[in-house]
């Protein structure tokens, strides 16, 4: 109850919907479609703290992880993670919904761009050359459509929730 305290009353909704975000990659969804990486995009717009946009982010893979499993990449896949976080936190105020589709598609490709590299720098699955590296690219493609699709689906959604119910609900907190 202490943290609640901690925290502004602006900062509750979007850190409840995070959370509930969060808890969608425990139910079953296609391969890569998770709202992940629409929570880094979105925690700068949503908190104006990097430090509790970073801490956000890590709480919600840590708390899924928990439950999911945890593999052999995932340090690649953090630091993306804080990466995509780290970046979009610095251009939060220029989110709105006319550029939210190149965020995802920007926040998408340097997901696959960095956590395939992990794939095949880590894993055993390729051969560790440049013709592995671009093998574990090319049979990555497939995967790549979800994450864009699951990116876009929940950068939008998280916006608009947001947009709409936080101010209304602040409106009448306030």
């Amino acid at each position: 109850m202490k943290f609640l305290n901690l925290l502004k009353k602006e900062e509750i909704f979007p850190i409840s919907l995070i959370l509930i975000l969060t808890f969608s990659r425990l139910i079953p969804h296609p391969p890569n479609f998770t709202p992940i990486i629409a929570i880094a995009i979105m925690s700068g717009y949503f908190f104006r703290n990097i430090y509790l946009s970073l801490f956000v982010m890590l709480f919600s893979m840590l708390l899924a992880d928990v439950f999911i499993g945890f593999y052999y990449n995932m340090i690649f896949v953090y630091l993306t993670l804080f990466l995509i976080t780290f970046i979009f936190f610095n251009i939060s105020n220029k989110i709105n919904s006319k550029n939210l589709l190149i965020c995802s598609l920007t926040g998408s490709l340097i997901f696959f761009i960095f956590s395939n590299f992990g794939v095949w720098f880590l894993g055993s699955l390729y051969e560790k050359s440049l013709t592995g590296l671009v093998e574990c690219y090319i049979l990555a493609i497939p995967f790549f459509l979800n994450t864009l699709l699951s990116t876009i689906f929940f950068s939008y959604s998280s916006f608009i929730f947001f947009n709409i119910f936080e101010k209304k609900l602040f409106k009448k907190i306030s």
